[in-house]
């Protein structure tokens, strides 16, 4: 498997879990700078390497009328600040090819939204610009599928690739994880993240807006890391139920801590166990 290095946290084969975590969507800058703040010396006691991510704009929300974000322009600035104020590696999403090149001089990793891991146009203009780029696996896709939207970024002249796993649609409002997925998505060649939050959401189930079951976030997390993920996904909110954006399949951020100890320590284990066999 290839190791992908983003801003000195390195994923792949034998190298230590790391944690993408914040809110859903930047609601505005004092809140998603708390909200990094408040991750980040987390994730610090907790002995966790983290990417901060937030989205600027929201492009699939189920309602019209639903908050999207506070737009490129001033999302990239809110981002870059609390990039220069932490330090902290940024993550962020993109819809439109027009987006990869201005996102590309702040983000760290760009991300592909799971419904439109199969648009070309945005795979090319995101490869193109050389950052890494995290390949969110569509809930309509089996496991191996993903393997034509790797194509595409590695056809346009890039490898930094991680792909990330968010449940699979399971009849009506409803996602599943499949564990099977995870060394499928290895085998591919390239790091596994996995998103325990959205994998936890019920589309479109609260009457325009999408629904979760939060409670299920810290067992999926840990099955996954006992699974052998590369790196932990978490929608993190500090009142998930006032959040703007996904609220109902966030973690509440009081819950992060105990969650990270639980997962360094199966990730530890697990290390152990490799170097044992290694050896």
């Amino acid at each position: 498997m290839q190791t992908v290095n983003v801003s000195g946290i390195s994923f792949g084969d034998h190298h230590p879990l790391a944690l993408i975590a914040g809110p859903c969507v930047i609601e505005n800058e004092g809140h998603a700078r708390k909200i990094a703040l408040t991750v980040q010396k987390i994730a610090r006691q907790c002995g966790i390497s983290l990417l901060f991510k937030a989205s600027f704009d929201k492009a699939n929300r189920t309602s019209l009328s639903s908050y999207r974000g506070p737009g490129l322009r001033e999302g990239l600035r809110i981002l870059q600040s609390i990039k220069d104020a932490t330090g902290i590696p940024i993550l962020t999403d993109i819809h439109e090819p027009d987006q990869a090149q201005p996102v590309s001089q702040v983000a760290d990793v760009i991300q592909i939204p799971a419904f439109l891991c199969r648009q070309t146009d945005l795979l090319v203009a995101a490869a193109k610009t050389g950052v890494v780029i995290n390949l969110k696996k569509g809930q309509f896709l089996a496991p191996l599928d993903l393997q034509h939207a790797i194509t595409k970024v590695t056809g346009s002249g890039n490898n930094r690739i991680l792909v990330t796993e968010r449940g699979t649609v399971f009849g009506y409002h409803n996602l599943v994880v499949d564990f099977r997925t995870f060394p499928q998505l290895r085998s591919l060649g390239f790091p596994v993240i996995f998103d325990a939050t959205h994998s936890v959401q019920q589309p479109g189930a609260a009457d325009g807006r999408s629904s979760g079951e939060p409670e299920f976030i810290e067992t999926l997390a840990v099955a996954a890391v006992a699974a052998g993920i590369d790196g932990i996904f978490l929608e993190v909110h500090d009142k998930p139920e006032l959040a703007k954006s996904d609220g109902k399949n966030a973690l509440n951020l009081d819950r992060l801590e105990p969650l990270l100890e639980k997962l360094v320590a199966i990730e530890n284990l697990k290390l152990k166990t490799l170097n044992l066999q290694d050896g």
